[in-house]
C-alpha cells in the first residue's frame, strides 16, 4: 500500500511539474509574441503583385501590325475573364498563336485592305480578338468555330490544334468531314472571320428587308444543329448554319461565298438543285442581295474581294508565308 500511495503522490507531483512548465512555456510565448508584436511594424505593402505581364518579341509586333494601323488587341495568353466559367478549355500556344495571327492578316486584313482601303478597315474592324488553345461546345454539342461580342471581340477557337507545316485550304469538296485532318483553315478559321465581320457591317447598315422574305417560316431556330449542309442546301441555305435566322443565314451565304472557290460554290448550287430544283434559284437570290448591299452601302465589289481572298488563300501564296518566326 505504501508503494502505491508513493506512486500516487509522485505522479501528481510529476504532473503539477509539467503543468509549471508548460505554463512557463505559454507565458514566455506570449512575451515573446507581445515583444515581436512592439518590435516589428505590419507592412502597408500587398505580397500580391499586381505585375503587368513583360512583352516579348510576339507583343511588340502585335502593337506594330495590329494596334497602331488597325487599334486591334490581341489576347493570345489565357486569361479566365475572357472565357466562359462554365466551360474548360485550354490557353493557346504561343507558336500557333503566331502562325494563326500571321494567317489572319494576310487573308483577312490585307485582303481588305487592298480592296476597299485601310481606312475601310480601321473604321470597322474588330477590336479585340481572343484566340483559345482547345474547343468549346454548345448545350446542344455542337462546336464554336467562334464567338463574337457586340462587333467588338471575336474568339476564335482551337488554336493549337491546325498543322503549322501543312496549311490547308478546302477548295475542293465543301462537303468534307468537317474534323478530318488536316484541319481546313477555310472552315475552321477563315470562314469565322469574315462572319463575324460581316455583321459588323450589318450591325452598322441595314440590308434590305427582302432578304427576311426569301426563306420566312423556313427556319429552324434552335434546331440548325441537327441540318445538315446537304439538307440545307436543299432548302436553299448554304449551310445548316444559315437555318437558324436571317442574319446568320445572311452572313453565312456572304461568308461562304468569298471563302469558296468557283468548284466548291457550284458544289453548292448543284446539290441545292439535285434535290429541288429551284433551291439554287434561292441561294442566288440571297447572294445578289447581298452583293447589292455591299456595293451600295459599302462601295466594295464583292466579286473582286472573292478573288483577291481566293488569291491569298491560294497553296502558293500560303507557302510563301514564314509562320514560325515573326520574320516575314
Amino acid at each position: 500500500m505504501q508503494d502505491l500511495r508513493e506512486t500516487l503522490v509522485n505522479d501528481f507531483s510529476n504532473k503539477n511539474k509539467m503543468k509549471n512548465i508548460f505554463n512557463y512555456i505559454l507565458l514566455a510565448g506570449v512575451l515573446f509574441t507581445t515583444y515581436s508584436c512592439n518590435k516589428d511594424e505590419l507592412s502597408s505593402e500587398s505580397i500580391f503583385k499586381n505585375e503587368e505581364k513583360k512583352q516579348n518579341e510576339f507583343d511588340k509586333w502585335i502593337y506594330d501590325n495590329l494596334t497602331v494601323p488597325y487599334n486591334i488587341v490581341l489576347d493570345y495568353y489565357y486569361k479566365d475573364t475572357e472565357t466562359d466559367i462554365d466551360e474548360n478549355v485550354i490557353p493557346a500556344n504561343v507558336s500557333q498563336s503566331i502562325a494563326l495571327t500571321k494567317l489572319m492578316k494576310h487573308v483577312w486584313i490585307d485582303a481588305y485592305t487592298e480592296v476597299a482601303g485601310e481606312e475601310f478597315l480601321k473604321k470597322n474592324c474588330f477590336r479585340h480578338f481572343c484566340y483559345i488553345g482547345s474547343g468549346e461546345y454548345t448545350s446542344q454539342g455542337n462546336i464554336k468555330l467562334g464567338q463574337a461580342e457586340g462587333g467588338i471581340k471575336v474568339t476564335l477557337f482551337r488554336v493549337n490544334e491546325f498543322d503549322i507545316d501543312n496549311i490547308y485550304v478546302n477548295n475542293d469538296n465543301f462537303y468534307r468531314a468537317k474534323g478530318t485532318l488536316p484541319l481546313d483553315m477555310n472552315y475552321w478559321y477563315f470562314h469565322t472571320m469574315h462572319h463575324e465581320f460581316c455583321h459588323i457591317l450589318t450591325q452598322q447598315k441595314e440590308y434590305s428587308p427582302d432578304f427576311k422574305l426569301i426563306s420566312a417560316g423556313k427556319y429552324h431556330g434552335p434546331g440548325w444543329g441537327d441540318v445538315s449542309d446537304q439538307t440545307a442546301a436543299a432548302e436553299g441555305f448554304v449551310t445548316g448554319y444559315a437555318t437558324k435566322e436571317y442574319n446568320e443565314d445572311f452572313a453565312e451565304t456572304y461568308s461562304v461565298y468569298v471563302t469558296s472557290s468557283d468548284a466548291t460554290w457550284n458544289q453548292i448550287l448543284n446539290t441545292a438543285k439535285q434535290q429541288d430544283k429551284n433551291a439554287p434559284k434561292i441561294i442566288q437570290q440571297k447572294l445578289d442581295i447581298i452583293r447589292s448591299y455591299l456595293y451600295e452601302q459599302w462601295n466594295i465589289d464583292i466579286d473582286k474581294l472573292r478573288n483577291k481572298i481566293q488569291e491569298k488563300t491560294s497553296e502558293e501564296s500560303l507557302k510563301s508565308l514564314n509562320l514560325k518566326t515573326l520574320k516575314d
